[in-house]
This record gives structure tokens, sequence and C-alpha cells, in this order.
């Protein structure tokens, strides 16, 4: 069994966890305990992470569930060491969370943590998002440090009913990043995307979220033909040319 501390930070930091874990605080201290030891030891968090894995991680995460609606089907998407996933099931127990990861040792390491947790609230799905596409239709898709948006899309957007929103955590490069899946995400047809920062006064800087809310399945499907008959366009342009 792995000893449960809190952290060592400041009484501000204690503070924020506490308010923002509130009752569910000593599950997300053993949670922490267990990324300190065997998720450094296994190398799903870096050494120098285990002593700012509060305000960097757990707290960075638990944020998030300010932008995810009651009761909602969550999917998170490479879920690595269950960052944001783990955190969000902590945090908001009336989310069904599904922990989508390709690598076996993940899984095992994200089986381990629910069942010494008790998360009665959270699926291990071993596999990729393009693999499993058609078993999901969830409201919230959400991912991290997973890749950049312009194929985070890709892989998401099929995951979500009509409506769904895809909250990726990002960086300072989000806005960029954004811009750059423009033309991808005008071919899923999906309907707005935005910006968002939640955890002010919590986290510093605030976590950084792009939400993109997903269209009709129609438009999915169009998007997808379109990009089937685009090889095809390559092909003829160049024989025409030779």
């Amino acid at each position: 069994m792995y000893a449960v501390t809190l952290f060592c930070g400041t009484i501000r930091m204690v503070g924020i966890a506490r308010e923002v874990f509130g009752e569910a605080l000593p599950i997300a201290e053993r949670y922490a305990a267990f990324l300190a030891d065997a998720g450094v030891e296994r190398g799903l968090i870096g050494p120098r992470e285990a002593d700012r894995l509060w305000e960097r991680h757990l707290i960075n995460c638990a944020v998030v569930a300010e932008a995810i609606p009651a009761d909602a089907q969550v999917v998170d998407i490479g879920s690595g060491a269950g960052l944001p996933g783990i955190v969000l099931a902590i945090v908001r127990p009336d989310l069904r969370v599904t922990l989508l990861e390709p690598l076996l040792r993940r899984t095992t390491f994200l089986d381990e943590c629910v069942e010494m947790l008790d998360l009665r609230n959270v699926e291990v799905r071993r596999g990729r998002a393009e693999e499993v596409a058609k078993e999901f239709s969830v409201d919230v898709a959400t991912a991290r440090a997973v890749a950049p948006l312009e194929r985070l899309a890709k892989w998401a957007l099929p995951l979500l009913r009509p409506g769904g929103e895809l909250l990726a955590l990002k960086g300072e490069r989000a806005a960029a990043e954004l811009a750059e899946a423009e033309p991808v995400l005008q071919r899923f047809g999906v309907r707005t995307t935005e910006l968002l920062q939640v955890g002010r006064g919590m986290v510093d800087p605030p976590t950084t979220l792009v939400r993109v809310v997903a269209g009709r399945p129609a438009d999915r499907s169009a998007a997808a033909g379109r990009r089937q008959r685009a090889p095809r366009r390559a092909e003829g342009s160049r024989k025409r040319s030779s």
C-alpha cells in the first residue's frame, strides 16, 4: 500500500486542493501518492514532476470539471497516467468516464488505479480512438498532451454525439493550434469552437481549453467522403501532367 500524504506546497495550495476536491480529497491524495511512486517508477510521470503533481497536474486537470455538464459520459483519449480522466472521475462522481489508452503498460497502471481508488464510475479501455469510434457516442471527449489539435480532432470528433464537445487541454499555442486545425474542423462540420480558461484563482496560469462542438453525424460522414475522394483527384492530376 502506498503512503498517503497531502503534499509539500504552500498553505494556499493546500487550501485550494481542499476547495477543489472537497470530500474526495483523500481519494486524490491516494492517487497522487501512487503517481509519485509507481507512476514515476514505470515512466508515466517524469521524476521532476513528483514534487509539483498537485499544481501542475491534479488541480490543473480538476478545474476542467467547470466546463463539463452534469451526468455527462466522458471519454479521455490517450489517458496515459489518468490525466485528466481519473482526476475528473474523482472530483465529479456524477460523470461516467472511459479511459481510452492503446498501450498495455499504461492500461495496466490505470486498472490498478481504478481498483485501488474504488472508482466505480470509470472504465479502462485499451485501444486507439480511430479503432473504436463506432462504439462511442459520448457527451465529452478530453485529451491532454496527446497530439496537435489538427490530429486530435480527427480522432475525437467521431466519438462524440451531435452537440458533444471536445475539451482539449492546451498550453501557450492553443490559439495557433486552433487556427491550424480550422480546415479539418470545417471538413467535419463542427458547430462552434472557442478558447476557454478555467481555474482562475486556483492555478496560475489558468488551464486553457480548446472547446470544439461536434456537428451532425451526416456532416462528419460527408467530411470522410471528401477525404476519400481527395487521393483520386490528386492521382488524376498527376496523370494529366505526365
